[in-house]
């Protein structure tokens, strides 16, 4: 039986806080651990020597694992032993991710596999626990570092990190756990805001085994406020409800119950399944009541324009890649974004930590998903990402600070999507997709250039000269369609041929770019889109691009690379160990476009500015402070 955990209202230490229960253990820590390079060893008993300990979630490439190998490694494998007694209760073990073809044994016994990189799985080991309480689990991970028909981001595939692909993630990257469950449970929830309704969708699936007379309650609360309690029957495992909360009326009183970055409000959510008189699950999780779409040529959040100010975050930290070092991390990230006047990210070319998400929910950002890319456009491909992209929907449908779904990016795994009907019809097809699986959200098709199937246009130019972007994009006494056909960002164009800009919102999603190298500190190969030779230069060139971008009436909304330099790539605002280049309320003040005479739009709250002493993550005061 599981030690319950010590849980405080947030749900602290849970690897998914959106979908809680109180009786769960962690199997992080050290693993037994071998590299198979040879691809020798087909099961278990075939490995002749264990030879590292390995820190779990940390990969092997990683300083944070104790092993810091960034050879190629095809295959490796992992044990842990652990004390666990069967009991009448289901025992599930979960893996956050694992990168990239997992199959996995418990006391010998073979449980099953998955592919797939970033997304969970689990498996139900109940029947598989030795009585004596003794358990041991083998994982074997095949990740093939030169495939490039897998989805795999920014992973590269040459020995060495070059221009903007970074050392590779083999194996565990998240965490590990062990549930405990009934023979009934709750196995997923989802939740839909239905703002214009005044309501919240509500679909609730049951698994075991299941009996005739269950029933599921919900509750949803706002601190001590009771928004709704009721109780559905269970039918062919499912509850499927609308449930209708009480419209406040008056603006004021209805802004107090929505999300937004400004004001990250909450409804806690509690899900019972009873079988007759008994309670046999008790799940907790969360909502938000918040609407996100466009209207004509702006982004609307809570049916309101709402200018988009992100930041391109690639989710990576120095000692330990793309597995966040603590939760605290995560939260100071988050805390850092925020600080610099942006109001999300687009997380680049990663699927993020579930913890991510649920910060992000709590302290208000909003954020663009964006599927990893595969880099070869074949059968194999395009089956990979499309599977791999619906288990990332599923998995992260439910957190309310994911606004936009974005399944490709620059035309990657799709290389001749410009001029090939069939490379059109697969964005076309994860775009359409997309829209089945989660009607509520705007899907970007591909971000970058050669749009096909949109709700935003999404423009990646990385001219450095500010009074160029303005006679670019400003639309005075210019058609858009002309702005749009003409140039060429990056040597592509905008819209496919076929196709045109039906109106939608123009984003300018990837700029900036600009390199800075503290003269103090060495870094081999330091790449950029341009580069700056000092802080001082830095900080003038990042103050005039953002003045031009804030000037031209045509975005709505942008996302400047980068926020953190990452291994090579040193084109972040902050440093890798997340220090400011420039003074931080300096930095805040030309994001938001304070003085520039556009900045957020009227109808939008801006955050109140942030005083010369803010001093929030013990960072050297220089950066922190100065004129601004």
């Amino acid at each position: 039986m599981l030690a319950e955990a010590n849980l405080d209202d947030s749900g602290a230490n849970h690897p998914r806080k959106i979908f809680r229960r109180d009786r769960w253990t962690s199997l992080n820590g050290k693993w037994d651990f071998v590299f198979d390079n040879e691809e020798r060893f087909e099961t278990p008993n075939e490995v002749e020597h264990w030879t590292h300990v390995i820190e779990v979630p940390y990969a092997p490439e990683t300083k944070g694992s104790g092993i810091n190998d960034t050879s190629f490694h095809p295959r490796c494998w992992y044990q842990k032993r652990f004390k666990i007694f069967p009991t009448n209760k289901r025992i599930i073990l979960h893996f956050g991710a694992v990168d990239y073809q997992a199959k996995v044994w418990i006391n010998g016994q073979y449980l099953g596999e998955h592919e797939g990189g970033h997304t969970p799985f689990s498996f139900d080991i109940s029947k598989n626990l030795n009585e004596s309480g003794e358990q041991t689990i083998v994982l074997r991970a095949d990740d093939d570092p030169q495939d490039l028909t897998k989805p795999r981001g920014k992973q590269d595939w040459q020995k060495d990190p070059h221009s903007i692909w970074y050392p590779r993630t083999s194996g565990i990257w998240q965490t590990v756990w062990l549930e405990e469950v009934e023979a009934t449970y709750i196995e997923r929830l989802r939740c839909s805001p239905l703002l214009e309704r005044w309501e919240i969708g509500c679909e609730v699936f049951i698994a075991g085994n299941c009996s005739d007379n269950l029933k599921v309650r919900v509750k949803l609360t706002k601190g001590e406020q009771i928004l709704a309690d009721d109780t559905y029957n269970v039918i062919n495992k499912e509850v499927h409800r609308r449930i209708a909360l009480s419209d406040p009326g008056i603006d004021d009183f209805r802004n107090e119950l929505l999300w937004s970055p400004e004001k990250p409000t909450l409804i806690n959510l509690e899900l019972e399944l009873w079988c007759d008189d008994v309670r046999i699950d008790h799940v907790y999780s969360y909502t938000a009541l918040r609407s996100v779409s466009y209207n004509r040529d702006r982004f609307l959040l809570n049916g309101r324009p709402y200018y988009l100010r992100l930041v391109l975050d690639q989710g990576y930290w120095p000692e330990t890649f793309m597995t966040p070092p603590s939760e605290d991390a995560i939260k100071k990230d988050i805390m850092l974004v925020k600080s610099s006047g942006f109001n999300g990210v687009r997380k680049h070319q990663k699927i993020e930590d579930p913890n991510f998400f649920y910060w992000a929910d709590v302290l208000g950002i909003v954020v663009w998903a964006e599927m990893p890319s595969a880099y070869r456009f074949t059968h194999e491909s395009v089956e990979r990402i499309s599977k791999e992209w619906i288990d990332v929907m599923d998995r992260d449908m439910n957190h309310p600070s994911i606004i936009v779904w974005v399944p490709f990016n620059e035309s990657w795994g799709v290389p001749d999507l410009a001029s090939k009907l069939d490379h059109q019809n697969c964005v076309k097809a994860l775009y359409h997709l997309t829209k089945t699986l989660d009607p509520t959200r705007p899907c970007i098709g591909n971000d970058g250039w050669e749009s096909t199937a949109t709700d935003i246009l999404g423009i990646h130019d990385y001219d450095d000269k500010p009074d160029r972007l303005l006679k670019k994009y400003a639309t005075t006494n210019k058609d858009i369609g002309d702005i749009l056909s003409r140039y060429r960002p990056g040597g592509r164009v905008i819209i496919a041929e076929g196709h045109t800009h039906a109106g939608q919102p123009v984003i300018l999603s990837e700029f900036g770019g600009i390199a800075f190298v503290d003269p103090a500190k060495e870094i081999s190969q330091a790449w950029g889109y341009s580069a700056a030779t000092s802080s001082n230069e830095f900080r003038r060139r990042y103050e005039e691009l953002m003045n031009a971008i804030h000037r031209i009436e045509l975005f709505a909304g942008f996302c400047y690379t980068q926020f953190t330099d990452t291994f090579q790539e040193a084109n972040g605002i902050f440093t890798a160990d997340r220090i400011p280049k420039f003074p931080l309320n300096s930095i805040a003040r030309a994001t938001r476009g304070v003085g520039l005479g556009r900045g957020e739009l009227p109808s939008v709250p801006q955050p109140p500015p942030i005083p010369h002493d803010n001093e929030p993550l013990d960072m050297p005061r220089n950066l922190l402070t100065g004129p601004s």
